[in-house]
Parts: C-alpha cells; sequence; structure tokens
C-alpha cells in the first residue's frame, strides 16, 4: 500500500468514525430537540413530574399573584390546556398578561410547573417564533390586527 493509499483509508475511517458518532447523538436526543412544551403538549406526552422543560404559551388573564419575597405564580396557557407557574425571582420588564412567554424549569405535578427563568417579548410585535406557531395552528393567533403601527 502506497503512503497515499494509506492516507486515504485513514481520512475515509475518520470520517465514518464521525459521521457514526453524529448519527447516535442526534438519535440520542431525537426526543429533547425541542424549543419549548405547550400546556397541552405537556398533558397528552404525560410528561412524568420532576422533568426539565420549556414551557411555552400566553400568560392567562387576572392569575398573575405577588405574593412576599419576590414569589409570583400565574397560568401558562394555550387553547386546549393551563399549566399553573410558580417562579421566584425578578419578571422581565415586560411580562404582562396575555402575553406570550417562554418559561425553564421543572414540571412539579401535569397542571404545577416551578421555573427557573422566564422570558417574554422584548418589543410591540415579538413574540417568540415558537409560541407564535403554536398559537396559528391553534386558530388562537390574534397577529397584526392588534398590533400598534409602526411610527418612525
Amino acid at each position: 500500500m502506497t503512503r497515499k493509499q494509506r492516507r486515504l483509508t485513514l481520512i475515509g475511517v475518520a470520517g465514518c468514525v464521525l459521521a457514526i458518532a453524529l448519527g447516535l447523538v442526534l438519535y440520542a436526543m431525537n426526543d429533547t430537540i425541542v424549543f419549548f412544551n405547550s400546556p397541552a403538549d405537556i398533558q397528552a406526552k404525560n410528561v412524568p413530574p420532576g422533568t426539565r422543560i420549556r414551557l411555552g404559551g400566553l400568560v392567562k388573564e387576572g392569575t398573575v399573584q405577588r405574593g412576599s419575597d419576590q414569589q409570583i405564580t400565574f397560568e401558562v396557557m394555550d387553547a386546549q390546556a393551563a399549566i399553573q407557574v410558580s417562579y421566584k425571582g425578578l419578571l422581565p420588564d415586560l411580562f404582562r398578561e396575555g402575553q406570550g412567554v417562554v418559561a425553564e424549569g421543572v414540571l412539579v405535578s401535569p397542571s404545577m410547573f416551578r421555573a427557573d427563568s422566564v422570558l417574554a417579548k422584548h418589543d410591540e410585535n415579538y413574540m417568540p417564533r415558537e409560541v407564535a406557531d403554536t398559537l396559528k395552528k391553534q386558530g388562537h393567533w390574534q397577529g397584526e390586527a392588534n398590533a400598534a403601527p409602526k411610527t418612525q
């Protein structure tokens, strides 16, 4: 075997090993590559308590309750279901009822979620793409009709 053939064989074997490793990683992450789960997804999939996930949806009107020591509870909803969220800390300035949020944390029970962090929209017309797409699929999207007109 010549030097060139050995080099090409080594490159081919290394490429195959990398392709197999990438395939195994993608297969292992198949169920976990999700930007967020909606409340209906969590109930449909029967996610076990103690699972770390991202929960996305709209903050239900009239459910935000502020307790002592920066303890906040609210409900995140979609068209079919709602989950109560408890969070300890400062909420983003733009957090409001009726707006899209994504909360990261641990599912305590099928109807209770303990959040470590809460992400909210950042300007008048922004909603996380995943939340907007889910709301559109469920027919719950209000869209541009309710958005404030842009002025310059």
